[in-house]
């Protein structure tokens, strides 16, 4: 018999009542350090006052109006996105999937607007992850999302990751953009270098076509910039957020220049709850935390000295760690034995972490993650290694 939660996930027989900061706690008193945060969505933790504040600020006056009338709340956040990103116009969002299909639309409508409408496909990458939607499952091309969901979404063309040869090969009269993750997060913690996007940055320009970034996993702090394009030396014409933005609560944007959203005039799109009050209440709060003086380079020391850590697990457990990945707070361990067994292992040392494309294990911690937090990880990360060898030499 269906349950009455439709079985789409599968989930860990586990349950938490409530959050403190890095932690998760059940209703019988365990407490879970959370580095898998929400899949890398709480960005301040849980329960961060300055967030319980804002929303139940914004909650006690004004949940929703709609779209219809101005969101001052939304103007202010648009406005300081804008002022701190390449920016010069924001479309809010509910979600990551849904900044992308703004995007895609955004793409298409830009070369529709620029006398080329024959200008509709999109070239993606092998391993990329945008979103749910039947557009987005297209565009990340991921044979086990788009199974038994009928025909694809035509527009769609995917290469791998880093050749540029192919991605020249890809490109076509009928071509509008390129579309990438400056990290594949669910792909495996996978970093394309920073020549491989000045390059696909050169062809954009050279014939006329939209780049577009997703950063919904890579943004707002996550990389140890507010934006992972920020290290690349690499301006998108359009960039997708959304997860961290919120720090927990439901929302996403699309960013864009004036030039590739010349198109979307009104009635061209629209969200009957995208950028809604208290979404834009909590957006603000998160900001206002990120952008504090000292944070991301907070962020970027925590991160080298977690990275630090695990190479030295990965020496020290080299038949089960392969490799460390990744960057900022974004980090991934390449496993040699499956991820599954892994991530349950540390679920057991009551580490909490999130499983990947390519049998990575992702590492996704809060970013108000500190010395503490870090060691009781490496320590539980130590133990499930030293556990797991037991059950192998027992099985030998």
């Amino acid at each position: 018999m269906i349950p009455p939660v439709l079985p789409t996930y599968a989930r860990a027989d586990l349950a938490f009542e409530r959050g403190e900061g890095c932690y998760l706690i059940t209703d019988d008193g365990r407490r879970y350090l959370d580095f898998g945060a929400g899949i890398a969505v709480n960005v301040l933790g849980h329960a961060h006052p300055r967030l319980v504040a804002a929303l139940g600020d914004q909650a006690a006056k004004l949940w929703h109006t709609s779209n219809l009338y101005r969101i001052p709340g939304g103007e202010r956040l648009a406005g300081r996105l804008v002022a701190t990103t390449f920016a010069d116009t924001v479309f809010f969002t509910n979600s990551g999937a849904e900044a992308l299909e703004c995007a895609i639309k955004m793409a298409r409508k830009f070369q529709s607007h620029e006398g080329r409408p024959e200008r509709f496909r999109i070239v993606t990458f092998e391993g990329a992850f945008h979103g749910r939607t039947l557009a987005t499952i297209a565009a990340g091309g991921q044979a086990k999302y788009l199974e038994g969901f009928g025909p694809k979404v035509e527009g769609f063309d995917q290469v791998p990751l880093g050749n540029l040869d192919a991605v020249k090969q890809a490109l076509g009269r009928e071509t509008a953009g390129i579309l990438i993750e400056p990290i594949q997060g669910e792909g495996g913690v996978r970093t394309p270098s920073p020549e491989f996007l000045r390059a696909l940055r050169s062809l954009c320009d050279e014939q006329g076509l939209v780049l577009i970034f997703d950063e919904v996993q890579t943004g707002v702090g996550r990389t140890g910039k507010l934006f992972a394009y920020e290290w690349t030396g690499v301006t998108p014409d359009i960039m997708a957020i959304a997860k961290g933005i919120g720090g927990g609560f439901p929302m996403g944007a699309c960013l864009a220049t004036e030039r590739a959203a010349a198109g979307m005039t009104a009635g061209t799109h629209g969200s009957t709850f995208g950028g809604n009050p208290l979404a834009m209440a909590v957006g603000n709060a998160v900001l206002d935390a990120v952008l504090e003086p000292g944070f991301l380079e907070r962020v970027q020391a925590v991160s080298l000295r977690l990275k630090q850590q695990l190479a030295m697990l990965k020496d020290e457990y080299p038949a089960l760690i392969e490799e460390v990945r990744g960057q900022g707070l974004l980090l991934g361990l390449k496993m040699r034995i499956p991820n599954t067994d892994f991530v349950a292992a540390l679920r057991d040392q009551r580490l909490l972490t999130v499983g990947a494309g390519d049998n990575v294990v992702r590492i996704i911690p809060p970013l108000i993650a500190g010395d503490a937090e870090i060691a009781e990880a490496t320590a539980a990360i130590a133990a499930a290694c030293i556990a797991i060898a037991k059950k192998q030499d027992a099985a030998a």
